[in-house]
């Protein structure tokens, strides 16, 4: 049976997921920006409403995955802390200035996790060479690669998804992701055959403020500050079905 692993950075958006039947949650927070690290709070808080297996987003800021020591440091302490809190997987990424595998970084991150599970995420999709770094990924022992195919949505990316996923094998899960939502999930899975697909399924709601001051922007540019994204529990039931019939 095909994997669902379902993007939260909130608890409404966690219980949504567990409803809809993903598999696992990957956990972050500030997804809108592609997601950083949560708090330990807000881990303790699904992990007492959801009973599915939580991999924990390890990333100390937006931007590239070439860290300095201070973040490098921020990123093992966070390993550490979230293993012990009982995550099931912890999902990283750090590279070099010349954007292959930091193997020397990573394998400190594996040993900090100790027997928890590391998924390389899509610092992947922006490494010098893809296959090379599979086979890195599998020889450093982690057990699942996010990725869209080097692209900026897994369907333009689907060739190279199809690839990775023959190569792989067994030795690594291929987990497909970046705009898979249950209208185009069944072309993936057959274009790719990859065994597990990532999506967040969200949608924007209105903000629950009746009072709204305009003209103000506490953020990124372009982005309300009365809407909010969230996990829409019928958008990952959908892909749940699509999935349980392939």
């Amino acid at each position: 049976m095909k994997k669902l692993e379902v993007c939260v950075d909130s608890a409404a958006s966690a219980a949504a997921a567990f409803g809809g039947g993903a598999d696992r949650i990957e956990l972050c927070s500030n997804l809108i920006i592609g997601g950083t690290s949560p708090s330990p709070e807000l881990f303790r808080q699904i992990r007492k409403k959801c009973g599915i297996p939580i991999r924990v987003l390890i990333r100390p800021r937006f931007g590239d995955f070439c860290y300095d020591d201070d973040e490098f440091e921020i990123m093992l302490r966070e390993v550490k802390m979230f293993c012990q809190l009982g995550a099931d997987a912890v999902v990283v990424g750090v590279l070099t200035p010349e954007g292959d595998l930091d193997i020397r970084r990573m394998k400190t991150l594996k040993e900090a996790a100790g027997e928890t599970k590391l998924t390389l995420h899509r610092a992947f999709d922006v490494c010098r060479d893809p296959f090379q770094t599979l086979e890195e990924a599998i020889t450093l022992g982690l057990s699942t690669i996010l990725t869209s195919g080097q692209a900026n949505s897994a369907i333009a990316g689907k060739t190279l998804l199809k690839e990775l996923t023959e190569l792989a094998g067994d030795r690594i899960e291929i987990l497909v992701g970046a705009g898979v939502s249950p209208e185009n999930v069944k072309d993936l899975i057959e274009a790719t055959h990859a065994p597990a697909y990532h999506m967040s399924g969200k949608v924007i709601q209105s903000s629950h403020m009746i009072y709204r001051k305009e003209g103000i922007n506490m953020g990124l540019p372009g982005f309300s500050e009365y809407e909010i994204w969230q996990t829409e529990e019928e958008k990952i039931r959908a892909a749940r079905k699509i999935l349980d019939r392939e």
